[in-house]
């Protein structure tokens, strides 16, 4: 039985910069740490990767977690082109004052595609953290129908 979403994992270059980013610019807490070098049998043996190395943290937010990788072996390839490359495509965050939030994150390193599209019952945006990764705010003004995309809305 499934029982909810627990995190979606991201690759960042930087393991220290991206804690601080999705911690001060996004208001995720650290909620834990963890690495490991080269000859991990259980680790290995779990994510298919033998021989591999890494660091990592699991940030949380009130109903998810983002877990942030930084690779050393094997080297991690950029493979990222656009939001409709096959694989995960984005996250979305859930916003209030979504002009408020592009302005600020705008000011704080993440690039977006242009200015928040209001869909009238939503507004959303997608943008890119500094490591590449496609972020999503998206502000939803329907408690009628929260889980309702800005796409499903227009």
């Amino acid at each position: 039985m499934i029982v909810g979403l627990h995190h979606v994992a991201l690759v960042v270059t930087d393991l220290d910069a991206g804690i601080a980013f999705y911690s001060d610019h996004l208001g995720f807490e650290l909620a834990d740490r963890f690495e490991w070098d080269g000859d991990n049998p259980v680790i290995d043996g779990t994510i298919g990767l033998p021989g591999s190395s890494a660091r990592g943290a699991m940030m949380k937010t009130s109903n998810a977690f983002v877990e942030l990788w930084q690779y050393r072996l094997p080297q991690s390839r950029d493979r990222r082109a656009d939001p409709n490359d096959r694989g995960y495509s984005h996250i979305a965050l859930q916003v209030q004052g979504i002009e408020e939030e592009h302005a600020r994150l705008s000011a704080a390193g993440m690039t977006f595609v242009g200015p928040p599209v209001n869909f009238g019952t939503s507004s959303a945006i997608y943008g890119r953290d500094p490591f590449g990764n496609v972020v999503e705010l998206y502000e939803m003004r329907d408690a009628k129908h929260p889980q309702l995309t800005a796409i499903h809305t227009s």
